[in-house]
């Protein structure tokens, strides 16, 4: 069968084609390994230097109007995990965050920081309890069908989820650990 038709055959017999898949890189996190000092926070008794890592992502799906990055501990002992990153109404046509670029007025254009489980906008990176063995930190981009979510600096980080997800065409993630 020539390609066309084989689509064709596919979408008729019910079956979807596949399209590019999205995926997550990063400079400064390398999927299943221990995040650095660097992207630690510095305070509850951390000493890291709580700067937010580089994050890049491609393989967007069509129809995708903005993107959307969080920042998630599920092992936080706290019952409902600990949000360390919210940024939203990142445009279309942005591909990657710069290292540092929260709190740095380094975001791209209309990009905005919800609160984290800190208290603040802007990123708050790793610390688990003492002796609580390693958590795992989810970084995650989504791909949004609309163009701006209906929030600001101040949403918290449960608000900004159920819009991302409620919005959501795709997702990719990286995952590192750390503990103390």
């Amino acid at each position: 069968m020539r390609p066309i038709t084989t689509l064709l055959a596919l979408s008729f017999l019910g079956a979807t084609v596949a399209h590019a898949e999205m995926k997550l890189t990063s400079k400064d996190l390398t999927p299943g390994k221990p995040m650095a000092n660097a992207q630690v926070f510095n305070g509850f008794g951390c000493s890291g230097k709580n700067i937010s890592p580089h994050l890049a992502w491609s393989g967007a799906p069509a129809g995708t109007k903005s993107f959307a990055v969080m920042a998630y501990d599920p092992d936080a002992p706290t019952g409902s995990g600990w949000w360390h990153w919210t940024v939203f109404n990142l445009s279309a046509d942005a591909a990657e965050i710069a290292t540092g670029a929260s709190g740095e007025k380094k975001l791209p254009a209309g990009a905005v920081e919800g609160r984290t489980d800190f208290g603040a906008s802007g990123y708050g990176g790793a610390c688990p309890p003492e002796g609580h063995g390693p958590h795992h930190y989810q970084f995650t981009v989504y791909a949004l069908s609309q163009d701006k979510l209906p929030l600001d600096e101040n949403a918290p980080a449960a608000m900004v989820g159920f819009f991302v997800r409620a919005n959501a065409l795709d997702q990719a993630t990286i995952e590192v650990t750390y503990e103390r």
